[in-house]
C-alpha cells in the first residue's frame, strides 16, 4: 500500500529528480542567456555609437530567429516548471519549425557574411569551418532531441546541448580577446577562444547528472562526444593552411 502514492508521484512527474531538474535546467538556460547578453550587448552598443557599417539583412533575420529560439526554450522550461506539459508539447510544434528555419538561415548567414566581409580584417574565410560545425552540431543534436522527445530526460539534455552549440559565439565575443592574448593563435589558443565556453557548459551538465544520478545518460555521453569531437575537427580545419583556399571557394570567391 505504501508504494501506491510513490507510483502516483512518479506518474505525475513529481519526484526528487524532477524538482531538481526543473531548477537545474532553468539555470542552464539562464547561463546561455548570460553568455549571449555579455557577448553581444557591448558590441551592439559599440557599433551603434561608432555608426559602424551595417551587416547584410540576413544577419538581422538570423538574429531574430536565434533570439526567438532562446525565448521558446525558456518558455518550454518554464512550462515544465509549472507542470503544463500539454502546452509544452503544443509549443514544441512551433519549435520544430523554428529548428528547421535556424539551420537553413544559419548556413546561409555564414556564407553571406563571409562573402560580404571577404578580405576585411578581422574576417577570415577559414572561420567557415567553425560556422558549419556549429550548425551541423545543432542539426544533429536538435534533430535527435525532437525524435526522442517521448523520453523527457533524453530530450531535454539533447536540446540543451544543441543550443549550447549555437550559442558559443557569445562566450568567444565575451572573453575571446583575452584568451587570444594569453594563449595565442595556435590550435589550443583558437579552441579556447571559440569553444572553452561550450566545454564548460557541457561539463556542468554532466557534473549535475553525476551528482544527482551517480551516472551519465547515454544520450548525454553520445551528444557531448559528437559536439566536442566536431568542434575539435573544426579548429583543426581552421588552423590548417589548406583549408583557407577551400573555404574561399565554398563562399564563392
Amino acid at each position: 500500500m505504501a508504494a501506491a502514492p510513490r507510483r502516483g508521484r512518479i506518474a505525475a512527474g513529481i519526484t526528487d529528480h524532477g524538482r531538481h531538474d526543473r531548477n537545474f535546467f532553468l539555470l542552464m538556460v539562464a547561463l546561455i542567456w548570460l553568455e549571449i547578453l555579455m557577448g553581444f550587448v557591448p558590441e551592439v552598443i559599440g557599433r551603434f555609437q561608432a555608426h559602424s557599417q551595417a551587416f547584410p539583412a540576413v544577419v538581422y533575420f538570423h538574429g531574430v530567429l536565434f533570439v526567438s529560439w532562446l525565448c521558446l526554450l525558456t518558455a518550454q522550461v518554464l512550462l515544465i516548471r509549472s507542470r503544463r506539459v500539454d502546452l509544452h508539447r503544443e509549443l514544441g510544434l512551433a519549435g520544430t519549425a523554428l529548428y528547421g528555419a535556424l539551420i537553413v538561415l544559419g548556413i546561409a548567414t555564414s556564407v553571406v557574411v563571409d562573402d560580404h566581409f571577404f578580405g576585411k580584417v578581422p574576417r577570415d574565410p577559414s572561420f567557415l569551418s567553425v560556422q558549419l560545425a556549429d550548425m551541423v552540431n545543432f542539426a544533429m543534436l536538435g534533430g535527435a532531441a525532437i525524435a526522442l522527445r517521448k523520453s523527457s530526460d533524453t530530450h531535454k539534455r539533447l536540446m540543451i546541448l544543441a543550443t549550447i552549440c549555437i550559442a558559443n559565439v557569445g562566450f568567444s565575443r565575451w572573453w575571446g580577446n583575452g584568451l587570444q592574448r594569453l594563449l595565442g593563435d595556435g590550435y589550443w589558443g583558437s579552441w579556447s577562444q571559440l569553444y572553452l565556453g561550450d566545454f564548460l557548459l557541457i561539463a556542468i551538465l554532466g557534473a549535475y547528472d553525476l551528482f544527482s544520478r551517480r551516472r551519465l545518460y547515454r544520450a548525454y555521453v553520445l551528444g557531448a562526444a559528437c559536439a566536442l569531437g566536431l568542434e575539435f575537427v573544426a579548429i583543426w580545419l581552421y588552423v590548417s593552411p589548406w583549408w583557407k583556399p577551400m573555404a574561399t571557394m565554398l563562399i564563392g570567391r
